[in-house]
């Protein structure tokens, strides 16, 4: 016979009363065959739905009962005794079921009381104590009469130590469910967590539950709560620990998907699908989930195959959806082929309201049909708010569309756009990605050459404009603009070229075509306004200078500027302009007849009523003179209601500090007490 602890060869056999080594069943084995069931995946499809917990471990009904404690000196009479009743006896074990070193030779059973702890009792070697399971951990012995190695000692020789308890708690020992840990309760009962039994209502205290005991059923449990909530990074970290107890296990790969999802990092989830659906091919819902990812991304075949392959009929909502999707896209492909932006744009937008929200193709679809619209910087707006699609591409890398693969469509849409916004190292880049991905494509090919000539054109030019030889890089930024006809950078480049040379015609209408390619192109608006200028075309300056006001309103070179069209536009057409000054500091007002003529200065007034004590108004007095500069094509006038009374009385003022602006002598606005951003936002809305 062998005694408790010792190691036996695998062709040892039990006598009577004790169970071999290889009679234990493993533990870690009892928790897979637990993870395994249906319970432990989330509901689907509905992610916001709670998450089923995992299903208990089964259970044996028996339980060995045990006698004195350990510090009597008293050993538990074994299962064959004669002072046990046989009816008592518990059921011969399994054969097969081996023991890890260190582990009790004897009768072993698990009881679980509702939600509670596991509970852990031992036949002969205990010695009277029932212990918890709860952790993983290894390497403690039990006390009581086991020497550290495993073994048995006898009565009365064992060691005078101080007693103490056990608990499988957070232990080292893999005993059972958990490990044994020092210092536990004692006294022969079973250590139960604070807290009390169950999960609660509170997440909070389920997750101290989970953190502490390490069971992978608790983990799961807890990651469901937090997932029911919405709370789906919490819930990945507890389904990350549950993947790391079980990493073979389809259920727990499953969970951590659906987190991923409620996160948007689609690609991740996706690879845990697919882990899940390699762990158990008939794994409905790692299929199922599949299937709206692959939809999401607009890989409709793949979504179709996952969604015959869940073990049931056909989803008739999703499958519609599916073939919605894919009308779309054929529709797509026919406009984008006959060069129809305007439908390729409306059909790529209802084929991403359809359900391909997510989709790498489609959203170079719309960047490229907006390109090609002449919205490029709406197209480089949808790319930008769209880069974390650029993860899915490797998943789709293999997916034909439009003729080429999908990822390299991605990268040369990219590309263009990258080269329309000026960023021609970048496009490169992107291009060369293209080529990489799809070097036999035709399209691919022809895209990367055009990027990288206009790249080269743009940077000769470049440098010829640095070294003064306008002519040369003219002619330079004309050769990029050969292969890439709508380039507004490439317009805006060659008309300073031509402002230069003193062509200031062409330099108009080269920054007029980029304007009409790119309106919001604020470099181009500003040489056409100079342009304009040395033509004397003071309407035309004026007009763009106003606009540049309005996008740079804290640019003291445009308002100088404008200032100055404006006095030059006056004088042409015969008006008065003794009176205009441009910038300057607040004037002071101190009689009615001076604040009458200040007021019917052409242009905008702001007149600040103030009283020098005034606490208030000294802190905004520094304020207003800063606006004076920032805002220097509006009059700015200070009125002292102390000082000047007949000034106030006859502009009704009482509370200081009051602001008002005129505009060519009609009041436009009056602001009592208002805060800087109030009073910075209605000088700048009516001096522009």
């Amino acid at each position: 016979m062998s005694r408790a602890g010792e190691t036996s060869r695998p062709d040892q056999k039990a006598s009577s009363g004790l169970v071999a080594p290889e009679q234990v069943e493993p533990v870690a084995d009892r928790f897979q065959a637990a993870l395994r069931m249906e319970e432990n995946k989330p509901d689907f499809p509905d992610l916001g739905s709670p998450v089923s917990p995992l299903r208990p471990c089964p259970t044996n009904s028996s339980s060995s009962s045990s006698s004195s404690g350990s510090a009597s000196g008293k050993v538990a009479p074994p299962p064959h005794s004669p002072s046990r009743p046989a009816a008592r006896r518990p059921a011969a074990p399994d054969p097969g079921r081996r023991s890890h070193y260190g582990e009790l030779s004897g009768e072993i059973s698990q009881r679980q009381s509702g939600s509670g702890p596991l509970t852990l009792s031992v036949g002969s070697g205990c010695s009277g104590s029932s212990c918890t399971a709860s952790s993983l951990n290894t390497n403690v012995l039990p006390t009581g009469n086991i020497y550290p190695s495993g073994k048995i000692g006898k009565t009365g020789m064992m060691p005078k130590t101080t007693p103490r308890s056990d608990v499988l708690g957070s232990g080292t020992g893999n005993y059972g469910h958990g490990s044994i840990m020092r210092g536990g309760v004692g006294g022969g009962r079973a250590a139960r967590p604070s807290g009390g039994a169950g999960m609660g209502n509170s997440v909070d205290s389920t997750t101290r539950r989970a953190t502490g005991r390490m069971d992978p059923q608790e983990v799961t449990r807890t990651g469901n709560e937090h997932y029911k909530r919405g709370q789906y990074g919490e819930a990945l970290a507890f389904y990350d620990r549950a993947v790391a107890m079980c990493p073979e296990n389809a259920a727990c790969r499953s969970n951590r998907a659906a987190a991923l999802m409620g996160l948007g990092r689609l690609r991740e989830a996706a690879r845990e699908c697919e882990e899940a659906i390699r762990l158990d091919p008939a794994n409905g819902r790692a299929h199922h989930r599949l299937t709206c990812l692959n939809l999401r991304l607009g890989l409709v075949e793949d979504a179709r195959k996952h969604l015959l392959l869940t073990g049931q009929p056909p989803d008739p909502v999703e499958l519609q959806k599916t073939q919605v999707v894919e009308r779309h896209l054929v529709k797509c492909g026919d406009a984008r082929k006959i060069g129809d932006w305007k439908s390729a744009l409306r059909e790529a937008d209802a084929a991403i309201a359809a359900g391909a929200d997510s989709s790498p193709p489609l959203i170079a679809l719309r960047a490229e049909a907006l390109l090609h619209l002449q919205h490029p910087d709406e197209a480089d707006s949808v790319l930008s708010r769209s880069s974390e699609f650029e993860d899915s591409l490797p998943l789709s890398s293999a997916t034909n569309i439009f003729g080429m693969l999908s990822s390299s469509y991605f990268y040369i849409v990219r590309a263009q756009v990258d080269m329309a916004m000026g960023r021609f190292d970048n496009a490169v880049t992107a291009a060369e990605k293209a080529r990489k991905v799809d070097a036999r494509n035709i399209e691919v090919t022809m895209v990367m050459s055009n990027v990288r000539s206009v790249a080269s054109a743009r940077a000769q030019g470049n440098e010829l404009f640095k070294l003064g030889n306008f002519a040369e890089a003219c002619a330079a930024y004309g050769e990029g603009l050969r292969c890439d006809t709508s380039n507004s950078v490439l317009l805006c480049n060659r008309a300073a070229c031509r402002y230069k040379l003193g062509q200031w015609q062409k330099s108009v209408d080269d920054c007029s075509e980029a304007l009409r390619i790119r309106p919001n192109y604020t470099k181009a608006l500003l040489r056409r306004a100079d342009s304009y200028a040395k033509l004397e075309c003071w309407a035309e300056c004026v007009r763009d200078y106003e606009v540049l006001r309005k996008e740079l309103p804290r640019d003291t070179e445009v308002a100088e500027a404008l200032f100055h069209a404006q006095v030059a536009l006056k004088t042409c057409r015969g008006e008065d302009v003794s009176n205009l000054k441009f910038g300057g500091e607040v004037e002071e007002v101190t009689s009615v007849e001076q604040f009458q003529a200040a007021i019917s200065f052409p242009g905008a007034s702001v007149v600040y009523f103030m009283v020098a004590s005034n606490p208030q108004c000294t802190q905004i007095t520094r304020y207003v003179d800063a606006l004076c500069n920032r805002y220097p094509s509006a009059n700015f006038l200070r009125v002292d209601i102390n000082q000047s009374p007949d000034v106030a009385k006859a502009e009704n003022v009482r509370i200081v500090p009051t602001f008002k602006i005129y505009k060519n002598g009609t009041r436009v606005k009056e602001m009592i007490c208002p805060s800087q951003q109030v009073l910075e936002y209605s000088v700048r809305h009516y001096t522009l």
